[in-house]
């Protein structure tokens, strides 16, 4: 029992929120499913896209477990990282490695039972966080933008587990939030590690406060702007624009999450920071039901 607590620490757990973008496709997806007399099927595609969610969180818990069998010795001199589980060595290598393989296997056995472009998706994430960890992940604006693939990924991975076309808002609202979150954590990493910025992420290095602070200048409002389009644009949506009564709780998040960063010094973690701030979950929780709502009266 206690091998696998420390597999599955090591598997970060609390990142799996993230996978979270996998539902997205179900609330921007053509629209049929919202109707009242089409619940029963509605019901039908949540139980590929749970499976869905449960593949990406072995996933991605196997992208952290490779990472940290590859910076094992590395991990080790570090003054927080030591006391993980495998440079702790609470987990064995040898453990680690069964486990990691196991994973593979499991997910992607899962993943044909969904379907083979499903699998493909998800080995095309893998891929990727595995090429972002071992490399990517040291090159200035490309690290963010390939943080933002995956979420992207996340989200392709739940249109085609429920089988409907991906739209095109889904891919920008996605992108220009995962860039919102991604600069917003290396301004966090930058301001708070200082002259050791570099030590804890190469690509800190590259950044300064005053760049990341013109990204995400562009970003936020390219965010809500495309929010906001989509609200009142998109064809699936009811045709009284009634979806832009949830352009507020956007902009409250945003600007909530902006204010976390900048006074609270916090968005180092994206998703501590979602588990834990009381208004700013409030918030999500109002979206939805809004949302909800609007797309069952009105479709």
């Amino acid at each position: 029992m206690s091998t696998l607590k420390y597999i599955i620490l090591s598997m970060r757990p609390k990142q799996w929120t993230k996978n979270l973008i996998i539902f997205m496709a179900f609330a921007f997806s053509a629209g049929q499913f919202w109707k009242p007399q089409d619940l029963a099927q509605a019901a039908d595609k949540l139980a590929p896209l749970i499976l869905a969610f449960v593949i990406f969180c072995l996933l991605s818990g196997s992208v952290y477990l490779t990472n940290d069998l590859f910076d094992l010795e590395k991990d080790r001199l570090h003054p927080q990282k030591r006391y993980r589980p495998l440079p702790s060595e609470r987990l064995k290598k040898s453990q680690a490695i069964g486990a990691l393989i196991f994973l593979l296997v499991i997910s992607f056995v899962l993943s044909f039972s969904i379907s083979s472009t499903f699998a493909l998706v998800g080995a095309i994430y893998y891929g990727t966080m595995l090429i972002y960890s071992l490399w990517l992940k040291h090159f200035v604006i490309i690290d963010v933008f390939t943080i933002a693939s995956g979420f992207i990924l996340r989200a392709v991975a739940g249109a085609v587990a429920i089988d409907v076309p991906v739209s095109p808002w889904l891919y920008l609202c996605t992108i220009l939030g995962s860039l919102f979150l991604g600069f917003n954590k290396r301004r966090h990493e930058l301001v708070l590690l200082n002259d050791n910025a570099q030590n804890h992420r190469r690509s800190l290095e590259h950044y300064t406060p005053q760049l990341l602070d013109e990204l995400i200048a562009v970003v936020t409002p390219s965010t809500v702007i495309a929010y906001s389009l989509y609200t009142f644009s998109a064809e699936n949506l009811p045709q009284n624009r009634a979806m832009m009564l949830t352009i507020p709780f956007v902009l409250y998040g945003v600007f909530r999450y902006l204010y976390l960063v900048h006074v609270k010094n916090e968005g180092g973690s994206p998703e501590e920071v979602l588990l834990k701030d009381s208004p700013l979950l409030i918030n999500i929780g109002l979206w939805l039901i809004t949302a909800m709502t609007i797309l069952i009266m009105y479709r």
